[in-house]
């Protein structure tokens, strides 16, 4: 896996499985949503994913990647959240997984609820839901949340 240094910040990884599949993991900072926006369309556009789905999946992933900062790793810096995209077939799934102490979808309040209409938070897994075609959410054993992406491509 190659580091790769930015001046006065932790180093990110970064790691090409093979041709569809990459990793990158990051510090539990938003400091780094730049970075792993411009990694994911990097992607996206290399695969000639459409425009389209590109913005849907930068507004998704992106979404996810901040959650996991923080309410997984709750912005600690000895945490990281690592991101992982496998192109397969028409299919395209993007893993995000943090270290903090698992998630339970059931204790999140519905935002289309009345009492939820105007709150400014919590839109987030709605929001992803509505532009992907499928979202996982696990507690792996090992611990932390990871959260799953699902897009089909168009050929």
């Amino acid at each position: 896996m190659d580091r790769i240094r930015l001046a006065g910040r932790q180093p990110s990884k970064r790691d090409i499985v093979e041709d569809s599949r990459y990793k990158l993991e990051i510090p539990s900072s938003q400091d780094y949503l730049p970075e792993a926006e411009q990694f994911l369309e990097d992607k996206f556009k290399r695969h000639g994913v459409d425009p389209d789905t590109v913005a849907d999946l930068a507004i998704s992933s992106t979404e996810i990647i901040n959650n996991a900062i923080l309410h997984g790793n709750k912005l600690d810096p000895d945490k990281v959240v690592k991101i992982e995209l496998t192109f397969e077939g028409d299919t395209l799934s993007v893993s995000i997984t943090d270290q903090g102490e698992g998630f339970s979808l059931e204790k999140v309040p519905s935002p289309i609820q009345d009492d939820n209409l105007l709150k400014e938070t919590g839109r987030g897994i709605f929001i992803v839901r509505s532009l992907v075609d499928d979202l996982v959410i696990e507690n792996p054993p090992e611990g932390g949340t990871r959260m799953i992406i699902f897009k089909k491509l168009s050929s």
